[in-house]
């Protein structure tokens, strides 16, 4: 039989959540285990887009939402930490672009809805032409508005790989994951036979909070999946884009974001209305067809002849709203010597990360006195889904 083991607290999930909470339980003192069935990052966190939203997009319809308040901090102090001055170290992770663009094509209803976020979130947006414009959209045919926002785009496996890095020894592989009860408290978990006791655990795995609620006999909180129907193209025409394309609702009509492939061209990663509920619906090819209907569209000059096509299903784990509803905040859950949470945006890692600290220092739970844990099996990191799809 394996020694038991103890920890400050046991994380579950290797998303981005899980890992910044990791690294930043660490640099406080506290000593961590985080535990990963699968790879680093491999659930949403390396699907997402990468956007380090400031809330601009959450103000199209001319005010400010709860969402567009509450995330609002995030890009500066994503940016912070980016330069080393953060609350985590984050220097070495590569920045796409350092700004988003709202893009309006030339439509009415596109250029009020850009005007009135505008207006709402005056500090956040200031309208670009010429020169100022993303390569992609400096063509003579492009009749419509830009508007660059104060957020910015990461290349989300290097933020993986540099969370990892200072994950340092406490990272572990584990599929079987199982309760650990002393006269029927939680007391930790035993992963693949490996018992750890901590005096926290922490749930931040996304859509599999679920199953792991499920084996600790709990019903709450309940979770709830939003969809999406994502869809690549990769081309050497391309030019990297990093924008929301209004239409005339309150979602972009289509979001864009550009990865860097390993053959050196680029990928566009399209998001927005287009992967949502009618995209759902859609087949593969189906919705391959209304991305290409939808380019040609939006940007008539681009010729995408020879162009590779893939799209991905997504799910979106989050705490279970009213209506399906989009939840403002990340979201953290209280039981005893249980934390279950979902930052609910990539952005909202750090606010996720603080609201486990706060709980932590609220109930006095101090740094304690382990020994120094055995080598790890450690998880493989997630490489790019694209790679496997184009």
């Amino acid at each position: 039989m394996t020694r038991p083991l103890s920890t400050d607290i046991l994380i579950v999930g290797g998303g981005i959540a899980g890992l910044w909470l990791n690294a930043r339980l660490r640099q406080q003192g506290y000593s961590t285990v985080l535990v990963e069935r699968g790879s680093l990052g491999g659930g949403q966190s390396v699907k997402s887009q990468g956007i380090i939203h400031g809330g601009t997009k959450y103000a199209l319809h001319g005010a400010l939402t709860g969402a567009s308040e509450a995330i609002a901090d995030m890009p500066e102090r994503w940016r912070a930490a980016l330069r080393g001055e953060g609350e985590l170290d984050l220097r070495g992770v590569r920045t796409l672009s350092d700004a988003h663009y709202l893009w309006s094509p030339g439509t009415l209803a596109g250029n009020l809805a850009g005007f009135f976020a505008s207006k709402a979130v005056r500090s956040r947006v200031a309208q670009v032409k010429g020169d100022e414009l993303p390569p992609a959209l400096r063509h003579p045919r492009f009749k419509g508005k830009v508007y660059r926002l104060s957020e910015l785009v990461l290349d989300v496996p290097s933020l993986i790989q540099r969370l990892a890095d200072l994950a340092g020894p406490s990272l572990l592989a584990a599929q079987d994951i199982q309760p650990l009860r002393h006269d029927g408290a939680l007391q930790g978990l035993c992963l693949d036979g490996l018992e750890i006791s901590a005096q926290r655990v922490v749930l931040t795995a996304g859509a599999g909070n679920a199953d792991l609620l499920a084996a600790l006999g709990l019903q709450q909180p309940a979770m709830q999946r939003r969809p999406l129907h994502m869809v690549m193209v990769k081309g050497s025409m391309l030019q990297p884009l990093f924008a929301h394309c209004l239409g005339a609702g309150t979602k972009p009509r289509m979001t864009v974001t550009s990865h860097p492939a390993a053959d050196g061209q680029w990928v566009w990663y399209l998001g927005g209305e287009l992967a949502e509920t009618d995209g759902v619906a859609r087949t593969p090819d189906e919705q391959i067809a209304t991305a290409q209907r939808e380019l040609r569209e939006l940007m008539p000059w681009l010729d995408l002849t020879g162009a590779t096509w893939a799209t991905l299903r997504v799910d979106r784990a989050e705490p279970a709203q009213s209506n399906q509803a989009r939840p403002d905040n990340a979201f953290l859950h209280e039981s005893p010597h249980l934390l279950v949470g979902w930052p609910t945006k990539l952005a909202l890692a750090p606010d996720f990360a603080r609201r486990v600290e706060q709980t932590l220092l609220r109930d006095g739970l101090q740094p304690g006195d382990h020994p120094t844990l055995p080598a790890l099996a450690r998880p493989p990191l997630a490489p790019p889904f694209w790679e496997g799809l184009l």
